[in-house]
């Protein structure tokens, strides 16, 4: 056992098969007593397989990393870029800068600069850097702690956009007419110092007219202009018709002793839009520079919806009235033209969590087949290399399209790219769900001590042994069994998205409210598990209509995990950064 004692979480080997009893273990690692909050993200960590320490070599690689000289990049250190990320963010992959554009031939249009931390030319093709970045994919954030895609020395050093410090970046200038559409773009190797290390929030409040010391000076000419091309690029995505889905994040708060403080929804500022709209500009400028140069591309793809999941879908918009008609070419907008008229009706969380479920998840491919949600033909993630070796890759075909230095990509990366974009797709979806199951675990280690406590929710799933709630206050989910509902016996009705009852006719529908009582609380496996308070749920409320179905269920009592899908995030909407940064359009 080592240095592992009772009441601790533990990584074991099954050593041995007990007969018809108990399993033989040896245990592996220590992991932390379960009651220690710094255990909690151990534990996804473990679970998931992903890997914290870096080998030794990759280590020496990096801290060996220096200074890059200004030769043979352009000087960009006389622009005032700046970082906006979240308030806990060290990783600063990204800065902006915009100005109403002089040329009279554009009137009322901007000029863009987005300036990228230069991660290749610290992490070169096949060194032991590059083989662990590739291993790891992407990043890992959890409410307490980062497992980095590059040793800190370089993601929190030499490659992040510190404030008043000279960084080599991979920057992209870009000029869009006072609508928001792309006139001209052009990259260039440069060095740049961030004026300003901002937070969302700070420049939100700049924006509303509440500026503090850092960013009253940087307010009229930075921050002013910066939301004037924001709203011209605003125009340009409601032109091509994207997917806008209100998909809520929990945001886990640590006080200082790293136990959870509070569970609160994730903020949605202008300030996060404003970002996001310009990294879309930036990578669909560098999708289009790979293709014009012919050059290999690590595209960022988004496939139309499954054709039988719309016609699920079709089938129960149908029952609440708001036909979708066959026939039609599935867009995007499709499924926002649903989603605002679905907005007038009770039906409102139900159907976007439906429209949510039906879009298929992103992935890395070299062979480009567009991105549905962003309505896009081409585009490749390109804006942060320091957490993504998606972007890396982007970064080195730039390079050798554009003849910007000979660290560029390698055939041999090249020919790969199909079976590395499958990799890499691979580790995003660990991280995902490694990221996932920490905040759940998170979120049960708050409410151990509010077992009993009723609480307001939501059905975010149904199945046949039950129902998904998702609390109204903390959004976290758990498990409702059909067995602890009112006696009744519940058909489950799959095209509907309920359980009806056959003798009473209670109906509890996705997105119904409800009231629960909280009855167990698991911080281990993250699991809660609640009972309907009787009385208090709203089935004579926005349940759909009705309708026979030769589906059916009994009354069963099991405590399964969520089934992938009853509530996993799509893919189809561009993400805040989280902790600091969570961006996965």
């Amino acid at each position: 056992w080592g240095e592992a004692r009772p009441g601790d979480g533990v990584v074991a080997e099954v050593t041995a098969g007990g007969g018809l009893g108990l399993a033989h273990a040896r245990v592996v690692e220590r992991l932390g007593p379960v009651g220690d909050p710094r255990t909690i993200s151990l534990v996804s960590i473990a679970e998931h397989g992903i890997p914290m320490a870096f080998p030794p070599a990759a280590l020496r690689e990096a801290e060996a990393a220096g200074p890059a000289p200004l030769d043979g990049r352009d000087d960009l250190r006389g622009i005032p870029l700046v970082t906006i990320d979240g308030v806990d963010a060290r990783d600063f992959d990204d800065a902006v800068w915009a100005v109403p554009d002089d040329d009279p031939r554009n009137p009322g249009g901007w000029r863009l600069l987005v300036a990228v931390a230069d991660v290749a030319w610290y992490v070169r093709p096949g060194s032991a850097l590059d083989r662990s970045a590739a291993e790891r994919g992407n990043s890992v954030y959890f409410p307490d702690r980062v497992v980095p895609m590059l040793p800190e020395a370089l993601s929190n050093g030499w490659c992040s956009l510190k404030p008043g410090e000279d960084r080599p970046c991979l920057a992209v200038w870009i000029r869009i007419d006072r609508d928001g559409a792309k006139r001209h773009h052009r990259f260039v190797r440069g060095l740049m110092r961030s004026a300003a290390r901002l937070t969302y929030e700070q420049v939100q409040q700049a924006a509303d007219g509440r500026p503090d010391a850092v960013t009253r000076p940087l307010r009229d000419a930075v921050i002013a202009p910066l939301y004037g091309a924001f709203r011209a690029l605003l125009q340009a995505r409601a032109r091509r018709g994207t997917l806008d889905l209100d998909v809520p994040e929990r945001q886990v708060v640590l006080g200082e002793d790293g136990r959870v403080a509070a569970i609160v929804p994730r903020p949605r500022l202008d300030s996060h839009r404003l970002i996001e709209e310009f990294m879309i500009a930036a990578n669909v400028a560098a999708a289009e520079a790979l293709e014009h140069k012919r050059a290999p591309a690590m595209y960022r793809i988004h496939d139309a919806p499954d054709p039988a999941k719309v016609e699920a879908l079709r089938e129960f918009l149908d029952s609440l009235g708001l036909r979708l008609a066959r026939g039609q070419v599935i867009k995007p907008a499709l499924f926002t033209r649903i989603l605002d008229r679905a907005a007038r009706t009770p039906y409102a969380a139900m159907v976007n969590e439906l429209v949510l479920r039906t879009q298929a998840q992103a992935a890395y491919s070299p062979e480009n087949i567009g991105h549905f949600g962003l309505a896009l033909r081409r585009y490749c993630h390109f804006t942060s290399p320091i957490r993504r070796y998606a972007d890396l890759l982007v970064h080195r075909s730039l390079i050798g399209a554009y003849g910007l230095g000979p660290d560029g990509l390698t055939p041999d990366q090249a020919a790969a790219l199909a079976e590395i974009g499958a990799a890499i797709s691979a580790t995003e979806r660990r991280a995902m769900a490694a990221e996932r199951d920490a905040v759940d675990r998170y979120t049960a280690a708050h409410l151990a001590d509010k077992v009993g406590t009723i609480f307001g929710a939501r059905v975010s799933g149904v199945t046949r042994f039950g129902l998904f709630v998702r609390l109204d206050e903390s959004g976290a989910d758990g498990l409702m069994p059909i067995g602890t509902l009112p006696a009744d016996f519940y058909r489950h009705e799959e095209h509907r998205h309920a359980l009806v009852g056959q003798r009473w006719g209670r109906v509890y529908a996705l997105g119904e409210p409800v009231q629960v009582r909280l009855v167990e609380a698991h911080p281990v496996t993250g699991s809660l598990l609640f009972h309907l308070v009787e009385g208090e749920a709203s089935a004579a409320g926005p349940a759909p209509p009705r309708q026979a179905s030769p589906v059916s269920a009994g009354r069963e009592g099991a405590r399964p995990r969520r089934p992938a899908g009853a509530g996993s995030k799509g893919a189809a909407r561009t993400r805040p950064r989280g902790p600091s940064r969570r961006r996965r359009s």
